[in-house]
């Protein structure tokens, strides 16, 4: 099993009211990682990606993108520490 990480990002942009927490949470499940998803009051949208490397940077990658409404500017990565069951959208 290869180990786990944990990330955290922070995604700018036209990236509230498009759908983005929603398509980042099945993109996150589809993958097998845990951890959680909500907006920010400053209209950013903050994640904490939990799971394996590849999967996890393969899900960092799909933030700069994100869903086709979504106009990215800016994705912040940084480590983060934590173990989550299953992946969650907070507010």
């Amino acid at each position: 099993m290869p180990p786990r990480i944990a990330k955290r990002i922070v995604v700018t942009g036209r990236v509230q009211g498009v759908g983005f927490r929603y398509a980042l949470a099945d993109e996150a499940r589809a993958r097998g990682l845990s951890g959680w998803v909500r907006n920010r009051r400053d209209g950013s949208v903050e994640a904490i990606l939990c799971g394996p490397a590849a999967d996890v940077d393969a899900l960092v990658g799909w933030a700069r993108r994100g869903p086709p409404a979504a106009k990215v500017e800016s994705v912040e990565v940084e480590e983060a520490h934590g173990e989550f069951e299953g992946f969650e959208i907070t507010h």
